[in-house]
C-alpha cells in the first residue's frame, strides 16, 4: 500500500507529456488510498477494544481457588497390599483413592513407600495408578438412622433398603437358592445419617468411668443366675464351633425386646452385631431371625463376611465398636456383639504378614494384644458427669479341640470381665445352653443382679 508522500512523489515525478489523464487516475489512487489507511485504522482499534474487553470479563470472572492434592503412584500391588510412593505427608490410618475409585488405609509409613491396605478387589488396580490422599482418618456414620439396617465395614448398606431418616420397617432378606446353598443379595444403598465417627478413638480414661452395677438381662435364666452381666461389663463367650456362642448372643438380642418396645429410654438397649468372616448364608439366616422376632427394629448389623478382603474384616468391629459409643455418649445403653474375633485375629496376621511386620508366636505379629485390649477397653458404664450411658460388649472366641489356653483365646480371657465356657459333651448331651458352670465366671457377680435374682 503506497503512503501519500510517496503518491505525491510520483506525480510530481511525471513526464510533461504523460497528459491530463495520467495526472488525474493518480491523483484518485491517492484519495483511494487515504481513505483505505483510514479505514483500517479505524478497524484495527475497533478490534483491539473488542479483544481487551472480552480478555478483561474473563479476567475478572476467573475462579482464583486453588486445588492441592498430594499423589502418589503405585509401586507393586497383591494380595490386597499396595506399595505406594510420593505421599510422604499420609497419616497412619488416613484413607487414599485409587484412579480405580477404591480405597485403601495406610498402614505401614516407611522411607521411602507407605503400605496400604486395599478394601476391596486389588484386581482393578495396576502398577503406576495414581493415588491421592483424602485427608481423613476412616469414618463410619453412627446414628439412629443406622436401625434396622446391614452394612458393611465402612458403613455403607448393603440390605438394598431405600434412604430413609429412620428405618423401622422388617428387613427384607432375598434368597436365592443356587446349588442348593442359600445366598445373601448384597444392595448399595443410602442411610440419611447426619453424623460421623472415627474407627479408631481411644478408649475413655479413668474419670469418666463408674463400676458396673446396673444388670443387663439375656433373658437366659442359666447366665442371669450363674454368671450376671451388667451394663458395661465386657463378657466372653468361649467354646468350639457348633456349641451355641452364637445362639446365646441372638437370644440376648431378641429378648431385649420387651425394654426397647417400652417408652423408658434408660431401659432401653440398642443392639450391634457384628459378623466377621462368617458365610453370606450365615448372615442372611441371622438376620431373617431376627427380622421375624421384630427385633432388627433396635439392632445394627454389620458384616465382613468370607469372602470380603481381609481388611474389611480387620475393620468390621472397630467400626461397630464406633456406632455402639454414639448411643453410650449419648446417654443411652448400648450392647455390641463381636462374632468371632478369631478370624479377626486371623485376618490382621494376613495383612501383618503381608506387610512384611516381623511374626511372633503362632506368626501373630507383636501387637496381636493390642489389637484386642484397644477394643474392648471401649466398652464402659459412663458416671453421670458423661451422661451415664454404657456400652455392653459380648466377644464370641472360638477355640479348636476345646483348648482355652491357646494365644488368642488367653489374651482374650485376660483383657475380659469374665467368659461363659460352652463346652462339646454337654451340647451332645443335650443341654442348652451348654455351660460349663465350674469354668465360666462373672467378675461383677452380683453387682449386676437384680435383688429377686440375688435370693435365687
Amino acid at each position: 500500500m503506497l503512503s501519500t508522500r510517496v503518491a505525491a512523489a510520483l506525480v510530481r515525478s511525471l513526464p510533461r507529456q504523460a497528459g491530463l489523464i495520467s495526472r488525474n487516475t493518480l491523483g484518485a489512487a491517492l484519495v483511494s488510498t487515504r481513505n483505505l489507511h483510514a479505514s483500517k485504522t479505524c478497524f484495527q482499534k475497533t478490534g483491539t477494544a473488542e479483544v481487551s474487553s472480552i480478555l478483561e470479563e474473563r479476567i475478572l470472572g476467573a475462579d482464583t481457588s486453588a486445588e492441592l492434592e498430594e499423589t502418589g503412584r503405585v509401586l507393586s500391588i497383591g494380595d490386597g497390599i499396595a506399595r505406594v510412593y510420593g505421599l510422604r505427608n499420609v497419616q497412619a490410618e488416613e484413607m487414599v483413592e485409587f484412579s480405580s475409585g477404591l480405597k485403601g488405609m495406610s498402614l505401614n509409613l516407611e522411607p521411602d513407600n507407605v503400605g496400604v491396605v486395599v478394601f476391596g478387589n486389588d484386581r482393578l488396580i495396576k502398577e503406576g495408578d495414581v493415588v491421592k490422599r483424602t485427608g481423613a482418618i476412616v469414618d463410619v456414620p453412627v446414628g439412629e438412622e443406622l436401625l434396622g439396617r446391614v452394612v458393611d465395614a465402612l458403613g455403607n448398606p448393603i440390605d438394598g433398603k431405600a434412604s430413609v431418616t429412620r428405618c423401622l420397617l422388617p428387613l427384607l432378606c432375598i434368597y436365592v437358592i443356587q446349588t442348593a446353598t442359600v445366598s445373601f443379595l448384597f444392595f448399595k444403598g443410602s442411610i440419611a445419617s447426619k453424623t460421623r465417627r472415627r474407627v479408631g478413638l481411644k478408649a475413655p480414661g479413668i474419670i469418666p468411668r463408674i463400676s458396673v452395677r446396673e444388670p443387663m438381662q439375656t433373658g437366659i435364666k442359666a447366665v442371669d443366675s450363674l454368671v450376671p452381666i451388667g451394663r458395661g461389663q465386657r463378657e466372653l463367650i468361649i467354646g468350639d464351633r457348633q456349641t451355641g456362642k452364637t445362639s446365646i448372643a441372638i437370644d440376648t438380642i431378641i429378648n431385649q425386646k420387651r425394654f426397647n418396645d417400652g417408652t423408658d429410654e434408660k431401659k432401653k438397649l440398642y443392639c450391634i452385631y457384628v459378623a466377621i468372616g462368617q458365610k453370606r448364608s450365615t448372615v442372611a439366616q441371622l438376620v431373617k431371625r431376627l427380622t421375624d422376632a421384630d427385633a432388627m427394629k433396635y439392632t445394627i448389623v454389620v458384616s465382613a463376611t468370607a469372602s470380603d478382603a481381609a481388611p474389611l474384616q480387620y475393620l468390621a468391629p472397630y467400626s461397630g465398636c464406633s456406632m455402639g459409643e454414639y448411643f453410650r455418649d449419648n446417654g443411652k445403653h448400648a450392647l455390641i456383639i463381636y462374632d468371632d474375633l478369631s478370624k479377626q485375629a486371623v485376618a490382621y496376621r494376613q495383612m501383618s504378614l503381608l506387610l512384611r511386620r516381623p511374626p511372633g508366636r503362632e506368626a501373630y505379629p507383636g501387637d496381636v494384644f493390642y489389637l484386642h485390649s484397644r477394643l474392648l477397653e471401649r466398652a464402659a458404664k459412663m458416671n453421670d458427669s458423661f451422661g451415664g450411658g454404657s456400652l455392653t460388649a459380648l466377644p464370641v472366641i472360638e477355640t479348636q479341640a476345646g483348648d482355652v489356653s491357646a494365644y488368642i483365646p488367653t489374651n482374650v480371657i485376660s483383657i475380659t470381665d469374665g467368659q461363659i465356657f460352652l463346652e462339646t459333651e454337654l451340647f451332645y448331651k443335650g443341654i442348652r445352653p451348654a455351660i460349663n458352670v465350674g469354668l465360666s465366671v462373672s467378675r461383677v457377680g452380683s453387682a449386676a443382679q437384680t435383688r429377686a435374682m440375688k435370693q435365687v
